[in-house]
């Protein structure tokens, strides 16, 4: 069979990248295995990241019969990523550290690491597909399986990422790709999918910022229109108090969204506020005024014990 060309594939040790190089390696290329490493975690075994993965993904290479390679990629991990997440949250945002990853790191550093090994392209086991339209552009589609699709993952990819991207598994559903496992004798078959944060032991988001940020651990109140208190924070990073963020609220019964907040200025965690819908058009018209930071959230449930409009809107930081 005569080689379509060299590809380096991205292996996390998990069952999706060991199938797309297995794919690759069946439909004629020269594949390469590539480990990331991207955080140290001193041993911790964490998703993506750890002994256990990095040995995985070396076990299909081998069974596979092609090269293998780990990659250090961990100064670029934390310029692009680490650093990105502590000032999202600084900002008062919601950070997106694995779509951040895939753009920087994926289709950023790993590509660069393609030219230094002289490859033509790369692969990943993301459930998108992608196809080369009349005019000659590429276009990111959903995966097939809509389940696992992972497009929006990769939406900032653009046309020098796509014309060298290949996603073997972007036409199967996960049930087909953990069949071929089996059918390769590949150990990770069964593996569960990773879903947490790779730098982040036991997903921890808010003890990983308190950590390296612990500015961002200061206590505040959320307060009501009349400034009563309905309820105290621990900081950006003790309960993630960011824009769009979801988690449990101490305060109330059921899973609100947290309160939207600004940036944090100051000694002391400013105040959030939370304003009921008639509420917030006066503080419109004021930061139509003053250009506070102001911020549209789902409503969420108030207390039980608050009464009047039971749907409450965090609207700034005061």
């Amino acid at each position: 069979m005569s080689s379509k060309g060299s590809v380096l594939v991205a292996m996390s040790g998990g069952v999706d990248s060991s199938v797309a190089a297995y794919l690759l390696l069946e439909q004629g290329f020269e594949v390469v295995g590539s480990h990331m490493q991207l955080v140290h975690l001193e041993g911790v075994e964490h998703g993506c990241c750890g002994p256990a993965a990095r040995a995985d993904a070396a076990e299909v290479a081998s069974i596979a019969g092609f090269p293998f390679e780990i990659c250090d990629l961990t100064l670029d991990f934390d310029e692009h990523v680490i650093d990105d997440f502590v000032t999202e949250h600084e900002a008062g945002r919601t950070p997106n550290p694995c779509a951040r990853c895939n753009g920087e790191i994926k289709f950023g550093a790993f590509l660069r690491r393609a030219d230094e090994l002289g490859i033509d392209r790369v692969a990943t086991g993301h459930y998108v597909r992608s196809e080369r339209a009349p005019d000659g552009s590429w276009r990111l589609l959903r995966g097939f399986d809509r389940s696992k699709d992972q497009s929006y993952m990769l939406h900032m990819l653009g046309q020098r990422e796509l014309s060298r991207a290949i996603f073997a598994v972007g036409g199967l559903a996960k049930t087909e790709t953990r069949a071929l496992a089996e059918r390769f004798g590949l150990p990770v078959a069964s593996k569960p999918d990773s879903q947490e944060l790779c730098f982040a032991p036991s997903g921890d988001a808010g003890r990983f910022l308190g950590q390296i940020a612990p500015h961002l651990m200061r206590e505040g109140e959320v307060v009501d229109m009349d400034g009563r208190v309905l309820a105290h924070h621990g900081g950006a990073a003790a309960g993630c108090r960011s824009i769009g963020e979801r988690s449990r609220g101490r305060a109330y019964r059921h899973r609100p969204r947290l309160p939207r907040s600004g940036p944090a200025s100051g000694p002391a965690e400013r105040p959030l506020l939370c304003a009921n819908r008639r509420e917030r058009r006066s503080l419109d018209a004021d930061h139509a005024a003053c250009g506070a930071g102001l911020h549209a959230v789902p409503p969420f449930s108030s207390p039980p014990d608050q009464g009047g409009d039971s749907h409450l809107v965090t609207v700034l930081r005061l």
